[in-house]
């Protein structure tokens, strides 16, 4: 049986740890109808059930119900940091209008053909909150966690949705790198996002926290396949050698655990955003987790204390609502592996609990207009 969490909004969260797609949608058709729910986020482990699963038993349990949902690199639960389990995340309907729309193929999909979706989902929304005037509007994204689309399409996202803040984060398969999968109203897919459109009378803030500092060591592209996100060469030498070697470490130390302890950054407009390496080939080219091209100056980063960083942030939400009620929150799955490497991971689990953060583990995050990586995006949600 799945475990129920019960917030002041009216919000509640269900944590499966354990049993098949079928008992997951009975449990989730259950609270819905109990708490008159509109819309339920759905986040699940590969290793738990298949998302097609989950969609027929949704289809059979509670067909009325309006949901979105992805695959997970690991999942935040109520109790803290897991790993193959399922969260849904039901939304009262007194509280919140939500509009969205899954869309296909999305690494072909123009920018005119996104914003003209997310135009019609304006007005959706509109039409529905009419006469309902003072409440707050956010956009939420959840993108194909392999499909190289992502910085295209938070892009044309956040152009096309002019003032409304946009979070979001990209599907994980538990470190697979093969398939996500997304699911929208029934219909599953890969290769697509689904955009999100919400009002609600709550009060919230969007954030975003990360845990690193540029360090003076640089690494040039020279050598890349950009579509394909993998690095040939830094500075004219062979990627795995040249970047082993910045770090401080062995080429055969190049693990999925020192790799998410030393991020590479560039610099946008004055700030600095990570560009996250996700493995090391056979030819010892890199695969990168965000685009990468030719000419592009990474600096090596230096970590610094995520428990801190992260608490500071969540304090500042606290402070700025005037109390949490719940943060939906999209975590690099880089963060999970960087805190396991520093043995902060229980750390993080408690500071997680204790500051009521739920969500998934992400192959990528989406904040405004930037795709990004080994970061904490989110949205915390008021007491009102």
């Amino acid at each position: 049986m799945p475990s129920r969490t019960d917030y002041q909004s009216g919000i509640v969260a269900l944590a499966f740890e354990g049993g098949s797609a079928d008992a997951f949608a009975r449990a989730v058709a259950a609270e819905a109808a109990r708490g008159d729910a509109g819309f339920a986020f759905l986040f699940h482990s590969l290793s738990a059930f298949e998302t097609r699963a989950l969609a027929e038993a949704l289809a059979r349990h509670a067909p009325h119900l309006q949901h979105a949902g992805c695959t997970t690199a690991g999942e935040l639960l109520p109790s803290g940091i897991s790993d193959g389990a399922a969260l849904a995340i039901l939304l009262p309907r007194a509280r919140f209008s939500i509009v969205s729309a899954m869309i296909h193929n999305i690494r072909s999909t123009s920018m005119d053909d996104i914003a003209a979706t997310v135009e019609g989902l304006k007005r959706e929304l509109a039409e529905q909150t009419a006469g309902q005037p003072g409440l707050g509007r956010f956009a939420l994204c959840l993108i194909d966690g392999m499909s190289f689309a992502e910085e295209a399409a938070t892009a044309a996202f956040h152009w096309a949705l002019d003032d409304i803040p946009l979070i979001g984060g990209s599907a994980g398969d538990d470190l697979r790198f093969e398939t996500t999968t997304l699911v929208s109203n029934g219909r599953v897919a890969s290769d697509c996002a689904i955009i999100l459109l919400v009002a609600t009378d709550l009060p919230f803030q969007v954030f975003k926290t990360e845990n690193f500092e540029p360090t003076g060591e640089k690494l040039v592209v020279t050598a890349s396949d950009p579509d394909r996100r993998i690095v040939h060469e830094f500075n004219a030498g062979k990627a795995a050698d040249e970047f082993a070697s910045a770090v401080g470490i062995l080429p055969d130390q190049l693990t999925p655990l020192s790799l998410a302890s030393h991020p590479v950054v560039v610099r946008v407009g004055g700030e600095y955003y990570c560009r996250s390496i996700q493995k090391v080939n056979a030819d010892g080219s890199l695969s990168f987790f965000c685009a990468i091209d030719d000419g592009i100056v990474l600096s090596i980063a230096q970590p610094k204390g995520m428990v801190e960083s992260t608490c500071s942030a969540l304090k500042e939400m606290n402070d700025r609502l005037g109390g949490i009620d719940m943060v939906l929150a999209f975590d690099c799955v880089l963060r999970r592996l960087d805190a396991r490497n520093r043995q902060l991971f229980r750390d993080m689990s408690e500071l997680y609990r204790a500051n009521k953060v739920i969500g998934f583990g992400t192959y990528g995050e989406q904040y405004r207009s930037m795709h990004l990586n080994q970061t904490l995006t989110g949205i915390a949600f008021g007491m009102k």
